[in-house]
């Protein structure tokens, strides 16, 4: 039996006191509640069987596969031991969701949507993180970020931080267009694993939010891969300002690169006064939250919206937090606004529109800021707990 590495994550089962088993949860094996239930996690890097796929699946070979926050945070323990992570995680677990690769071979009935043919291996893909049944009320309703029976690559069934890994055929992705668009092997790679990401923030601004008319403003909190993406994603859509509020200089130049016109610091300047100054007193249409500190971006916000002439604004909520919003029901009655929560990537053509785009030009690589190996991920991952120097760290294969 062929043999491979991957980098795994384990913890303790050890829940909190007020903790109580859900309907989806499994006692000792998995929870949708990770930071309530899991503590003192531990990362390594294992030995396992190379994995064989079954009817509908496909084995694929990763060439690319980036470092999320999700990651960052499962592997990150907080002062009582537990984890940051407060969603769906399942341990001992193969990291890594983030990624692209090449078919080694399909199993029985495994079709390539982009052909409506078998796999016979060669083929370029990306692949959703979210394994939605395609059985239950949401899935079925068309909703399929919400599925009841859902599983994530990389959180409680192994990822992609790995030599191989096999997957259901309806969550690849063909990467054809993007070796179009790149002359170099690894860029295609690269640039592949960069899809992810960017179609969380495509389902956030895009799907979730409503997008919005050319000519509007918008403003993005937070320039993590998320906010970046949709810096770009926003300025493709027409924005006529895309102003982006984060204190890190070295991602507030990321997000020049990748379409912003203005920076904001909040931590040096009056957040709602600068949008406002550089609205001329508009505000924006789009408000999209990716800080995961909602208590302290949020007000701000608030303030723009109310002090502003833009009618209809809306914010999108995009970032995972514990924390409640402090909302102002006044302010969302009088100024027509809306908060909207966007949760995954999955559905409504959001892989293809967001793989086509960049293939036509949309350039995401600059937010690859360090490439690594295999053995150099555990390092990494607890690196960025404390550095956000780098914007998106990647693990690049052979």
């Amino acid at each position: 039996m062929a043999r491979m590495r991957g980098v795994t994550l384990d913890a303790v089962w050890s829940p909190k006191p007020e903790f109580k088993l859900g309907s989806k949860d499994i006692d000792g094996v998995q929870t949708y509640l990770g930071s309530l239930a899991w503590r003192d996690p531990k990362l390594s890097v294992r030995e396992y069987d190379v994995p064989e796929p079954g009817p509908g699946e496909v084995l694929i070979k990763v060439k690319a596969c980036g470092i999320c926050g999700s990651d960052v945070h499962m592997a990150q323990i907080k002062s009582d031991g537990y984890i940051f992570y407060p969603g769906l995680t399942g341990f001992p677990c193969i990291l890594g969701h983030e990624f692209s690769g090449v078919v080694v071979r399909g199993g029985p009935g495994a079709k390539d949507k982009s052909t409506n043919k078998p796999f016979v291996g060669g083929e370029i893909v990306c692949a959703e993180e979210m394994l939605w049944c395609g059985s239950c009320k949401p899935c079925a309703d068309g909703w399929p970020n919400h599925c009841e029976r859902l599983n994530e690559i990389g959180f409680n069934v192994n990822g992609a931080f790995c030599d191989y890994i096999v997957l259901p055929d309806r969550c690849l992705w063909s990467l054809e267009p993007l070796r179009q668009r790149y002359g170099n092997e690894e860029d295609v790679f690269l640039a592949g694993s960069l899809v992810e990401p960017c179609c969380v923030a495509y389902n956030a601004v895009v799907e979730r939010g409503g997008g919005i008319r050319p000519g509007d403003n918008v403003v993005i909190c937070g320039g993590g891969p998320v906010g970046l993406a949709a810096c770009a994603i926003m300025k493709r859509h027409g924005a006529a300002r895309v102003i982006m509020s984060e204190p890190q200089p070295e991602r507030a130049a990321l997000a020049r690169k990748l379409g912003a016109d203005y920076i904001i610091d909040p931590t040096k300047t009056d957040f709602t006064e600068e949008v406002l100054r550089l609205t001329s007193g508009m505000g924006a249409s789009l408000y999209l939250e990716a800080t995961g500190l909602p208590t302290a971006v949020y007000p701000g916000i608030e303030g723009a919206i109310w002090e502003g002439r833009t009618l209809n604004s809306t914010v999108v909520v995009v970032a995972r937090a514990e924390a409640k919003m402090p909302v102002t029901g006044e302010v969302l009655q009088v100024r027509r606004a809306r908060i909207i929560g966007a949760q995954g990537h999955s559905g409504h053509g959001t892989f293809p529109r967001l793989i086509e785009s960049m293939g036509a030009g949309m350039d995401m690589l600059p937010m690859i800021t360090k490439k690594i190996t295999l053995d150099e991920v555990p390092e990494n991952i607890a690196a960025l707990q404390t550095d956000r120097t780098n914007c998106k760290i990647t693990c690049v294969l052979s």
